[in-house]
């Protein structure tokens, strides 16, 4: 008798399973069963609990992007022109290794001076790169294969990733005193003791100006005695210029640093990034930048950042680089990008000025004077990792170094911002 629809699905479930088992057995043991989940990002960590909270009044200090007095994300009136430009009248192809030249060109005359003798005397490696952190990526890798017994020394604190970079390129790390917790100001002192106790030749990661995450940078002068202090002991300055023009609103008075450098005869490094500057974040374009004893020997060095790049990326994005050059190489546009990037500046520098004077109308037993001597998009405000915790019961998010966004500081919430750090500092 012929089974019933009931009895022949059954049969066809039954057979399933059953060759399901026989996949599974035959399946090969997992490969990856002992991956442990990564450890979140802090940054990125802080983003989840803001977009988690329902508070209309929440405030994200944690990202570092620049956000207008509506706490909107801006896209200049420069690089909206750029793009008009551009539109329609360029190809997608690959770029070369070593990026678009024409935006490399004009980005090394922005950190070294349109005066640069380097530059003329065709002694600067250089390449376009994965904005900061590629550059980074990249001069890591590049210690790692003709430095190999070089180690970094890197600032306490800095970014975060900074580490991360070393660390996962295979250079050993050290590092050098910089922030003096208790006068939330820099350890002049104990940084220059440590570059003297450091074995002559070493490597110093430097930060050209609004140093991250403190805001916390040397004075001119102090700039001229670091320099001399490590031209004594023979020692490299790597600068991470993530912030030209968006500290102090004047791109040559953000360079300072490495101009000083090149006046006293260094042969430096730098990483240049326009993410913050030009407000191209997801773009990714910056550039690399070796100073050479000659131009042979700039050859010879830019070939090998080229072969670096190669392996790891390839070649870099032109759509960015398109859209930087441009603003870049035009004298009108280059001139509209310093003034909005003036604006920008300028109106952080006056959050600063407005958080300090909220936090002594509310009569704060501490000293606040640290947020307006402070510069840059951070501000080290000082915190406690617990006082941040009960920042968090505000809907107020940083990160648990006590560091905040000052461009996610406005008008509208800074007198909030002021009262909830006033609470948890004086409870």
């Amino acid at each position: 008798r012929r089974p019933g629809r009931g009895q022949g699905m059954a049969a066809m479930l039954r057979g399933a399973e059953r060759l399901a088992a026989q996949r599974l057995g035959a399946r090969a043991a997992s490969w990856w069963g002992h991956v442990e989940a990564a450890p979140k990002d802090p940054i990125l960590g802080v983003t989840e609990k803001f977009l988690a909270d329902p508070n209309p009044e929440k405030m994200n200090l944690g990202v570092g992007a620049y956000r207008d007095d509506d706490g909107q994300p801006v896209v200049l009136d420069c690089v909206r022109e750029a793009e008009r430009r551009i539109c329609n009248n360029k190809f997608m192809e690959y770029l070369p290794m070593g990026g678009l030249k024409p935006f490399v060109d004009e980005s090394l005359k922005l950190a070294y001076g349109d005066d640069s003798a380097e530059l003329a005397e065709g002694r600067v490696a250089a390449i376009q790169s994965l904005s900061g952190t590629g550059s980074c990526r990249v001069m890591a890798d590049f210690m790692h294969r003709f430095k190999p017994d070089a180690k970094i020394y890197i600032t306490v604190p800095t970014w975060a990733n900074h580490h991360n970079i070393w660390r996962d390129a295979n250079v050993e790390q050290d590092t050098f005193r910089y922030y003096h917790p208790e006068t939330r100001g820099l350890d002049f002192e104990g940084m220059v003791e440590d570059m003297k106790a450091a074995p002559s030749g070493s490597f110093f990661l430097l930060h050209a100006c609004a140093h991250n995450p403190t805001g916390v940078d040397p004075t001119l002068e102090q700039w001229k005695e670091i320099s001399q202090v490590m031209k004594d002991k023979g020692h490299f300055a790597f600068f991470d210029m993530a912030y030209q023009g968006f500290a102090s609103g004047d791109f040559e008075r953000d360079a300072a640093s490495i101009k000083t450098f090149l006046d006293d005869g260094h042969l430096i490094g730098c990483s240049q990034s326009f993410a913050k500057n030009m407000g191209m974040y997801g773009q990714r374009i910056g550039a690399f930048s070796l100073v050479c004893a000659d131009k042979n020997e700039a050859a010879a060095v830019e070939s090998q950042m080229k072969r670096l790049a190669r392996p790891t990326y390839s070649n870099p994005p032109v759509h960015g680089a398109l859209l930087a050059h441009t603003v870049l190489a035009d004298a009108e546009l280059k001139k509209q990008w310093y003034a909005e990037v003036k604006g920008m500046a300028d109106r952080i520098i006056d959050m600063r000025s407005a958080l300090r004077s909220e936090l002594e109308k509310l009569g704060s037993p501490h000293s606040w004077n640290h947020v307006t001597d402070q510069i840059g998009m951070f501000a080290f405000t000082g915190l406690s990792p617990e006082q941040v915790d009960k920042m968090y019961e505000h809907s107020i998010y940083l990160t648990r170094n006590g560091r905040i966004s000052m461009a996610g500081v406005n008008t509208k919430n800074v007198k909030r911002l002021a009262e909830c750090i006033h609470s948890v500092t004086t409870a």
